[in-house]
């Protein structure tokens, strides 16, 4: 994998991830958590969706007061009242970010928003130009991206950035794109911000199509623990940063908090690890840098010498 610079992790497990069927993070929850995701070394933690209920707000508005120098992001649709509800929530925050979502693709724009694509564009500019007076940074994503004509995603992607956006999330919002594909997303909308990927896992390609994204030019990865999300879920964090590492490319996570905060994660979500679960799973010997030469640790060579015992 060619990419030199370091990858930043967003975490996404307290928004994303609670929108899988049955998952409720209370606002302690929520902390707890974050908490967890600090120690673990990522470098933004979405607390939530403010504007979604009271309940939620008050969920974000917690974790921004717990958590230290970790950037706190929470998502807003393109409205004026979404944005300033989350500004509320993110008021404690030691750095805030704002991520703004408005769809892209034709199906979205015609069937959900029902805009056209100049209005689509306006409402882009209008809702970053009001978020940059409000937060540290602005995200602006261009929700279904892998299905938006390439290049009215370039003029959107344009737009938000002359209008003040420090990151683009163009995301595979429905699992639907390939790697290649995908890697060649990023590389048609170029380098003007900082560009996201957040993928999700419908075909079973979130991980996949994550990493493809990094050699395409992205520099930010949003994910959760154990992939947990809607439907079939997203790119699973611990996954795609111990392929990071596998690869050569720096973030900020220490892989050895990676199966305790997965553990933590799936008790309180009430979702089981599989025991065939990449890196987490109890059939996996070794959850804590297992490649590239790193030291097991005593009980991860215990398992080992059990199990080639058990074979013979």
């Amino acid at each position: 994998m060619e990419s030199p610079q370091r990858i930043e992790i967003f975490d996404t497990t307290l928004r994303d991830g609670e929108q899988a069927v049955g998952v409720v993070f209370n606002p302690d929850a929520k902390v707890e958590i974050a908490l967890a995701l600090e120690r673990l070394g990522v470098d933004v933690i979405e607390a939530g969706f403010p504007a979604a209920s009271p309940g939620e707000r008050a969920g974000v508005r917690a974790v921004a007061e717990a958590v230290g120098a970790v950037v706190v992001a929470a998502m807003a649709r393109a409205t004026e009242r979404d944005i300033d509800v989350a500004a509320e929530a993110l008021a404690p925050a030691g750095r805030s970010r704002v991520h703004i979502v408005l769809a892209t693709s034709p199906i979205h724009r015609e069937r959900k928003l029902r805009l056209t694509p100049s209005q689509v564009i306006e409402h882009t500019v209008s809702a970053v130009r009001h978020a940059r007076r409000l937060f540290d940074e602005v995200e602006f994503c261009c929700e279904d991206a892998s299905r938006t004509e390439p290049a009215f995603l370039v003029e959107v992607a344009a737009a938000a950035v002359d209008a003040g956006a420090d990151i683009l999330n163009i995301p595979d919002t429905v699992g639907y794109a390939m790697p290649e594909e995908y890697a060649r997303l990023f590389r048609t909308v170029g380098v003007r911000a900082r560009l996201s990927a957040h993928c999700h896992n419908d075909l079973g390609l979130a991980v996949a199509n994550t990493l493809a994204a990094v050699t395409g030019g992205a520099t930010q990865v949003e994910c959760t623990i154990n992939g947990i999300g809607e439907r079939a879920g997203n790119a699973a964090l611990e996954e795609v940063v111990t392929a990071l590492d596998v690869a050569g490319v720096q973030t900020g996570v220490d892989l050895g908090q990676l199966r305790r905060t997965s553990q933590l994660v799936a008790h309180l979500a009430g979702y089981p690890i599989a025991r065939h679960k990449a890196i987490v799973g109890s059939n996996v010997t070794s959850g804590v840098r297992p490649f590239r030469g790193h030291a097991w640790d005593d009980r991860d060579a215990r398992q080992v010498r059990a199990r080639s015992s058990h074979a013979r």
